[in-house]
């Protein structure tokens, strides 16, 4: 199982996923694909749209059954945690504020 989540990038790229994965919604991809297919999409996605935020997530032989990958400024991001993945996301009311 493969679940792939794009966020800002262009409709010809999503259009090139929905030949293999099914889109389900808007940058939101699912399917089942063999290991090698899911690399090269991989690959493909990043090539493509290098400055936009991707996320895969995939099966895995681990404890939580599933491996988690991404590229680029995403609104999200994983990080290991005594070896579980756990997702982080950034609290904007600690971002400091830039004074012009």
């Amino acid at each position: 199982m493969v679940v792939l989540v794009l966020e800002h990038v262009t409709p010809s790229l999503r259009g090139e996923l929905t030949r293999w994965l099914l889109e389900p919604r808007a940058g939101l991809f699912v399917g089942k694909v063999s290991g090698m297919v899911r690399e090269r999409l991989w690959e493909h996605v990043v090539g493509k749209a290098p400055d936009c935020g991707i996320i895969m997530l995939y099966s895995a032989k681990c404890e939580q059954g599933f491996a988690i990958r991404g590229h680029g400024d995403t609104t999200r991001r994983a990080v290991d945690f005594e070896g579980l993945t756990l997702i982080q996301r950034d609290d904007p009311r600690l971002k400091r504020r830039k004074h012009v």
